[in-house]
């Protein structure tokens, strides 16, 4: 069964009464504590609570398909000027008051002080299985590792809060932790959460595979890559899908090479429970949509003669003149928003690619394990092996694997964080622009961090610093 927000309507929620400007670190709603926690069904309905969490349009919902598709080349929106904050993001406008950015903020830190409840609570429980407490410590330390990672990647040092909190003035004075002081603190989470989850678990929550591919990918961004293959020959239990198509749609979700999806279920809650990607990700002419997250010529261009991969871009039915992927269609939606449709977060080609990339990193071998890797994936998209006759260096294998990457992990939130740890993304963005007659963009080391919300800075003016060059 899915675990979809509904089951937050259990939780007894409030809101807070403090000025808008109040730092949120603290959540805009939160559980109340006199009446509720007092059994294993109360804790359930707050793990849950923080798996919804994922779901907040801030997150999975929306906001990291703009943040690290549509900021990146891959993909743009079709109006800048009628799509809000979202056109800032794609034309990296420097705009700290941008909603996006507020969202993507609060909604990062209401779903940590979910998991930090969670962990704070479940050990009074009396009526609870010792080792069930485990595993829902487990999963809540890998939201909250998840949450932070993608934090970390796109505000650089944050807020490090570890501890439910009760009044939002607690965390006046404390301002950012460094991005050191964030990975390390995610790299604990993930440990012990690996240590306690199991190999398998219900369809929709965290397990040991979700907490070890976080793990590896957390060791890659430090640079330690002897660390991130530890991590990632670990994991087991999933199946290769040797047809790219089959790994996506709604009836292939949650099979046997995913390893973690946020889940969404439409015709739920009047509505409520389904996704936006199916309405958004099209052209304008579509109900409901603004052309949010449209396939750029740039990424069309890129696919090889004969790659399977690019299969699943299409023409918009409504507009030939726009691309869009098939990864996230639903024409069975009886509400325009409600698809059915879950966010991808890590799959099993990711751990091979990944593991490649750990290889590499540790040292160059001509035809080693890390080409046999690559070819894998390659060989599955109707391309032809990669060689040492070729890719004669580790620098050569990393441009392939960036490549690689970007053609098997198009639309799944993965190319900007690609880019920024594999690649050069000022000068692939600022070619990508070049190309565009009369948009005379260019970016620099300062856009590869969005701003901190400029509430944020103003709620707390002496701690809270803002990124250079906002």
């Amino acid at each position: 069964m899915k675990i979809t927000n509904y089951i937050k309507i259990l939780v007894v929620l409030i809101v807070f009464t403090a000025c808008e400007n109040d730092l949120d670190t603290a959540p805009e709603d939160r559980f109340t504590a006199g009446s509720f926690y007092k059994n294993a069904s109360d804790i359930e309905a707050a793990v849950n609570a923080a798996y919804g969490g994922l779901q907040k349009n801030g997150l999975y919902g929306f906001n990291y398909h703009i943040l690290i598709e549509t900021r990146s080349d891959n993909t743009f929106e079709e109006e800048p000027s009628n799509s809000g904050g979202f056109g800032d993001v794609d034309l990296f406008n420097r705009v700290t008051t941008n909603g996006v950015f507020r969202q993507t903020w609060v909604d990062s830190y209401v779903t940590i002080q979910a998991a930090n409840i969670v962990l704070n609570r479940i050990d009074a429980i009396t009526d609870m299985d010792s080792a069930l407490k485990e595993i829902r410590k487990g999963e809540v330390k890998f939201i909250r590792a998840l949450v932070y990672y993608n934090l970390v990647n796109l505000y650089g040092g944050v807020p490090l809060v570890l501890q439910e909190t009760t009044n939002p003035t607690d965390f006046f004075g404390q301002g950012r932790a460094s991005e050191q002081e964030v990975f390390d603190q995610i790299i604990i989470d993930l440990n012990e959460a690996s240590s306690a989850l199991p190999e398998s678990n219900d369809i929709g929550r965290a397990n040991k595979g979700a907490s070890l591919i976080l793990l590896g990918k957390a060791h890659l961004t430090l640079g330690n890559p002897s660390e991130a293959e530890t991590a990632l020959r670990a994991i087991n239990g999933y199946t290769f899908i040797n047809t790219y198509a089959d790994l996506f749609g709604i009836a292939n979700e949650n099979n046997a090479g995913s390893i973690f999806e946020v889940q969404f279920q439409s015709g739920v809650n009047g509505g409520e429970e389904g996704s936006l990607f199916a309405s958004k990700f099209n052209s304008q002419k579509n109900p409901g949509s603004k052309g949010n997250n449209i396939i750029t010529q740039d990424l069309l261009n890129s696919f090889e003669a004969g790659d399977l991969r690019r299969n699943e871009i299409i023409q918009d039915p409504l507009d030939p003149t726009v691309y869009i992927s098939t990864k996230y269609i639903d024409n069975t939606r009886t509400l325009v928003d409600d698809g059915d449709n879950n966010a991808i977060v890590f799959r099993y080609a990711d751990v091979l690619l990944s593991l490649a990339e750990a290889l590499n990193a540790k040292g160059y071998v001509a035809g080693g394990e890390a080409f046999d890797l690559i070819n894998r994936i390659r060989t599955r998209a109707g391309l032809p092996n990669l060689t040492s006759a070729t890719i004669t260096n580790q620098q050569e294998f990393t441009e392939a694997l960036l490549k690689e990457r970007r053609h098997e992990f198009f639309y799944e939130s993965h190319r900007w964080l690609d880019l920024k740890r594999l690649g050069d993304p000022v000068q692939v963005m600022n070619n990508h622009f070049a190309g565009f007659v009369g948009l005379n963009i260019t970016i620099d080391q300062n856009d590869l961090l969005l701003p901190i919300p400029l509430d944020q800075l103003n709620s707390d003016p002496g701690s809270m610093q803002q990124n250079p060059g906002y």
